[in-house]
């Protein structure tokens, strides 16, 4: 539905009262109907969910970028567009959506379109339509599915008997000569949402098979979805979908059941703080933003997947990566320094308000499914943890110098031939308040222990930028922030691979390794490093690849080329049973603890019941 629909006020937490009637506007189109505050969405049959949408939104076009789209079409939401897998992040199963996980090997993972899967228009969803979006990636160098083209060399589509239905079988074929990488795959398969081949070839044709100029579409008019919602309308305030009653699944998945909302809106805010008072007031039935001291809320009905601390399930690692092409932190002595400066405890407490268990060293978690490739024994063997005199005995060690003002402020550093080092700089997005919060304390650290560094808050347009350029010091960022089956292999291919190794400079940028660690050719180059990255998605024996994760982790803690802060959630999943009762939580775990618009936590929309 375009822009503009009459639907901008924005009125919520008021019980629907009275029969509800139908009214005309212009042109004798019905309303919505209205309650008794006059909003075209009564609370008992809609969801306000946020945190995903910041600005305005811009277009619903699912082959623009993922960061350009909107919600629920950017990014993984499967409201509008469907995967064909999801992912359950708790026990680690493939559940199916648009298709079934039949088998997966080193050679080819299968998976079986469901025969009942429809698109809006009535058209049914196709294998047409998986290699449509799959291919468009070796077509046009800038589709958003180009990162495929390194990880399968075909699909083969075969007709097979399932239970007396006709199935259309698909074998997404493992490129042996390029990555060779099963794993990277299954993450495909849940994160690439599924489009109409027969909506974006006609479009494609129309615009002389430019891709680009097809991506510049909106598609917000009735788009064709396969998913249980569709757009409604949207503003500058919020964005609203509306649920789909033809949708396919519901007989197909559900039983014949419909998701228990009718609406889902998207609000826009400016600001965490908004957020938090929304939800707070029952405006809000659930939200995925950074709310501190969540504790203090629960009088106000806010409720989080844990009742204590940590509260939330950790996902994802927000860590410093380090430039390890300038000097003094291409010397791993130095960044283990860096990494005995940092008071974990302070970050965990004061920054993030407890929302993290107590940091391990190294890039496995000791919790969830990456919990059994955790040892104990090496994190204490290798490991750098928190003491400032083992930071400054470190640096003496090495040669480093620090020098003091008369007042006993930090001046400046000195490396071991006695020249002076420039100021070291920490980037980080300006305004991100839980970032700023950990760069400020991990600052305060180093320099407790003699090492000349300081905050660089930037604009959200510089951070960005210098990520895969290497323009950095030092950098907050947050790898592999979703958790996905390639868990935590993707976790040290973000950090560790040399893969693709290119110097900082010109036009030269890495989508992994920025901070260029273990560069080929060079002496220090240690080729296990990527030996491991290459074979760990091919290992199917338990044993062997719990060896070889524990061989990584131990190389990633005696180089330390980043340092991890603390174990986040993969989202802030807060809630409010006011209006909607019956979500997920650890002692009703039947969905994961995410909003419920992305992978196996889209079943939520069925389980929800109007709480009045």
């Amino acid at each position: 539905m375009k822009k503009g629909k009459n639907v901008t006020v924005f009125l919520m937490g008021v019980l629907l009262s009275g029969l509800l009637a139908l009214q005309s506007c212009g042109g004798g189109k019905p309303k919505e109907p209205t309650d008794e505050s006059g909003s075209s969405f009564p609370r008992t049959k809609t969801l306000y969910l946020a945190g995903s949408q910041w600005g305005d939104p811009n277009t619903f076009n699912p082959l623009a970028e993922s960061w350009q789209a909107a919600w629920p079409v950017g990014d993984r939401f499967n409201l509008m567009y469907e995967p064909l897998l999801a992912y359950n992040s708790l026990d680690g199963k493939i559940e199916p959506v648009l298709g079934t996980l039949v088998s997966k090997d080193n050679d080819s993972i299968v998976v079986d379109l469901n025969p009942e899967a429809k698109w809006s228009d009535g058209t049914p969803v196709t294998s047409a339509d998986v290699k449509f979006i799959f291919e468009l990636g070796r077509r046009f160098k800038n589709a958003a599915t180009a990162f495929t083209v390194e990880f399968i060399t075909g699909i083969n589509v075969a007709k097979v008997d399932v239970n007396g239905v006709s199935v259309e079988r698909l074998s997404f074929i493992v490129d042996k000569k390029g990555r060779n990488n099963p794993l990277v795959i299954l993450d495909h398969l849940q994160a690439v949402r599924i489009v109409p081949a027969h909506v974006f070839e006609k479009l494609l044709s129309e615009n002389n098979n430019d891709l680009s100029a097809v991506q510049k579409l909106k598609i917000d008019d009735n788009p064709v979805v396969s998913g249980p919602y569709n757009l409604e309308t949207y503003s500058n305030e919020k964005i609203v979908v509306k649920r789909r009653d033809d949708y396919w699944g519901a007989k197909a998945i559900y039983g014949g059941k419909l998701p228990g909302p009718q609406y889902i809106i998207h609000p826009i805010f400016k600001s965490n703080d908004h957020f938090a008072i929304a939800l707070q007031k029952g405006n809000l039935d659930a939200s995925q933003t950074f709310i501190p001291r969540i504790w203090l809320k629960k009088k106000d009905g806010v409720s989080t997947w844990k009742a204590d601390a940590p509260y939330y399930v950790p996902g994802s690692i927000p860590m410093l990566l380090i430039n390890t092409t300038k000097a003094p932190l291409n010397d791993k002595n130095f960044r283990r320094a860096l990494a005995a400066a940092i008071n974990y405890a302070n970050i965990k407490e004061l920054a993030v308000s407890g929302y993290s268990p107590d940091i391990q060293p190294g890039l496995i978690m000791q919790s969830g499914i990456e919990g059994k490739y955790f040892s104990a024994d090496d994190a204490k063997t290798y490991g750098v943890t928190y003491n400032l005199e083992n930071a400054k005995k470190m640096l003496a060690d090495a040669g480093y110098r620090s020098v003091f003002k008369s007042d006993g402020s930090l001046d400046y550093m000195t490396d071991k031939a006695g020249n002076k080092l420039p100021t070291l700089s920490i980037k980080s997005p300006a305004g991100w308040s839980d970032w700023e919060a950990m760069v400020s304390i991990a600052v305060k650290g180093m320099r407790d222990a003699g090492i000349d560094v300081r905050e660089g808050f930037v604009d959200a347009g510089l951070y960005w930028p210098a990520l895969p350029s290497g323009d950095f010091d030092l950098i907050m960022h947050k790898p592999a922030a979703a958790v996905t089956p390639s868990l935590p292999w993707s976790r040290f291919e973000s950090i560790m691979s040399s893969r693709n190794w290119v110097p900082v400079g010109g036009d030269n940028k890495m989508n992994e390794n920025q901070g260029r660690y273990n560069q080929p050719g060079t002496k220090e180059y240690n080729k296990a490093v990527d030996s491991l990255l290459k074979v760990i998605p091919i290992l199917s024996d338990d044993a062997q690849l719990t060896e070889a994760y524990r061989q990584l982790n131990k190389i990633f803690m005696q180089d330390q080329p980043a340092l991890p802060l603390c174990h986040l959630a993969e989202q802030y999943y807060e809630f409010s049973n006011a209006n909607w009762k019956n979500w997920p939580d650890e002692t009703n775990p039947y969905a994961p603890p995410l909003l419920p618009w992305i992978g196996a936590s889209t079943k939520i929309l069925w389980q929800l019941q109007p709480a009045k």
